[in-house]
């Protein structure tokens, strides 16, 4: 039975005001699971953790701190993931992580790049967000989000941004909590397969704990 589920993020900086800022964004992007938990009587709980390394940290002491939640850990691939490959066959070979005892790859999930696909995958809300100036053609226009190299990811989003009257350049510190809580779930989750994954999981698991 599933009582508590703990999901620990990369990202938000060293700031406790900006890793609120992108824990309120997150909490508005997975609203669907929240409710969920709510109407499960299940506690709910993000924590942004700066860097990758500092949330794989969090995320194993975690596992001691609270042994009767649901830990789980999301961080950014940083790099393409191998076909078939699970997540964390992917952070060990990139990170050299081993997976903690007792874990498997439902505790684990990737932002494929990085969370900056996630935003790619909804152009609507995107020129929405910008408004005047933004170039939607700056943005690349492959379906399948996970295929866009990392890189490519956020200098994209800067060049359709740039010129814009409202925004200004896209900077992650400044816009992605925003952008978060307005993204429409389901096109993310249909052109982001490991996006897809932590809402049906979490659903199949929260459904099934109580």
């Amino acid at each position: 039975m599933v009582n508590e589920v703990r999901i620990y993020i990369e990202g938000g900086g060293e700031s406790q005001n900006t890793k609120a800022a992108l824990r309120r964004g997150f909490s508005s992007f997975f609203k669907e699971l929240v409710q969920v938990a709510n109407s499960k009587k299940i506690k709910w709980n993000i924590t942004l953790c700066g860097s990758r390394n500092n949330a794989f940290r969090d995320f194993k002491n975690a596992l001691e701190a609270h042994p009767n939640a649901f830990i789980i850990l999301l961080v950014d691939s940083e790099a393409p993931v191998k076909l078939k490959q699970r997540p964390w066959e992917h952070l060990k070979s990139r990170d050299n992580w081993d997976s903690p005892a007792g874990v498997d790859e439902t505790h684990c999930y990737l932002m494929v790049q990085a969370m900056e696909a996630w935003f790619i995958a909804d152009i609507d809300t995107l020129k929405f967000f910008y408004g005047q100036g933004f170039k939607e053609n700056a943005i690349p226009k492959n379906t399948n989000v996970e295929m866009i190299e990392k890189d490519l990811l956020e200098r994209s989003l800067e060049a359709a941004s740039r010129d814009t009257k409202s925004k200004g350049e896209y900077k992650k510190i400044k816009h992605a909590s925003k952008l978060l809580e307005i993204l429409d779930v389901d096109k993310v989750r249909k052109a982001s397969s490991e996006c897809d994954r932590i809402f049906t999981t979490l659903t199949e698991l929260m459904e099934q704990g109580n």
